[in-house]
């Protein structure tokens, strides 16, 4: 009885030695794994929500380890910079990053870089010149395309409104630069009669729409430069009962832009591709990683999406990426 009850924990502690092999084992592993740091502007927004997606399907399939961490608010780059530090003090194999500033993010980057960390920029890029790649939509197109729409669908006059995101953001300020120019080159009879900052909030989004449809009643068009101000632009629009009146170009996805569509406050939605954002920015840093040279920069095109677009192929993935 003795020696069976003696083999019995003999068994057990073979097993746990095992468990505990195969564990320092894993951990060992997971440690000879590339750590890449991706920074995304903010990581409430769906459509940062969808490059996630995109970055961790990256991760599996080129064997790294991902750190993901941002500020929930795209204008905190405050917080965005002690990430960044965090990440060097980490002593990560690389940072992906979505500037909330382009040039409030320029020092902590230029000090990763100075550590020996490449950089990768997504999204928003920062003014900096040693970086891997930057990897965003081409965000001046886009611009110039919702220009030429929101013209096309007053008869090329009238007066139009701009719900912008905010200061110092790269990507929305190229679609708002594009837009503006377009407006001024090709169509003179087309006044760009206000513009105002939603600060990446669509409470302070409608708010700034509700100020500029009271201000000017004659409003023809509004077109609104991101997810969070054409939030606020669908709200404000919808609420005083004038959809199919006031014509509504918006950028990215919601399920509230879903529904703007479907009942005619959105005429047409300006859609990007996040998920291959992500995807692409942590693969170029996986190739760097690997010795390799990825290519210094990559323009996605946006597409432009309308009502009678709804079931042609590949739209579904836009309107609702895969998260």
């Amino acid at each position: 009885m003795r020696t069976e009850r003696w083999a019995f924990y003999d068994g057990l502690v073979h097993k746990r030695r095992l468990f505990l092999a195969t564990l320092a084992l894993s951990a060992c592993n997971r440690s000879s794994l590339k750590r890449i740091g991706v920074i995304p502007k903010a990581t409430s927004h769906l459509f940062f929500v969808a490059i996630h997606a995109g970055v961790n399907q990256a991760a599996a399939e080129e064997r790294v380890e991902v750190l993901w961490n941002g500020p929930s608010d795209e204008t905190d780059h405050t917080r965005q910079i002690q990430i960044v530090d965090s990440m060097i003090a980490q002593r990560v194999d690389g940072i992906a990053i979505s500037a909330t500033d382009e040039r409030a993010l320029a020092a902590p980057l230029k000090r990763a870089i100075a550590a020996g960390i490449p950089i990768a920029m997504f999204d928003s890029a920062a003014d900096i010149e040693d970086y891997v790649t930057f990897i965003a939509t081409d965000n001046r197109a886009a611009g110039c395309t919702a220009a030429r729409t929101l013209a096309g669908l007053i008869g090329n006059q009238g007066k139009v409104a701009m719900i912008m995101q905010k200061p110092g953001g790269t990507s929305t300020g190229l679609r708002e630069s594009g837009f503006v120019e377009t407006i001024a080159k090709e169509f003179p009879k087309v006044e760009i009669a206000a513009r105002q900052f939603g600060m990446s909030d669509p409470a302070r989004s409608r708010a700034a729409a509700e100020n500029i449809l009271t201000a000017q009643p004659a409003l023809a068009g509004i077109f609104a430069s991101s997810e969070a101000a054409s939030i606020g632009a669908i709200q404000a629009i919808r609420a005083r009962g004038l959809s199919r009146k006031v014509r509504l170009v918006t950028f990215d996805s919601s399920e509230t832009h879903l529904a703007g569509l479907d009942d005619g406050t959105i005429d047409a939605m300006m859609l990007q591709d996040p998920r291959r954002i992500g995807y692409e920015a942590v693969r170029a840093l996986a190739q760097r990683l690997a010795g390799k040279t990825p290519a210094r920069r990559l323009d996605l095109p946006a597409r432009l999406i309308t009502k009678a677009d709804l079931g042609k192929p590949g739209v579904a993935e836009l309107l609702r990426p895969p998260v």
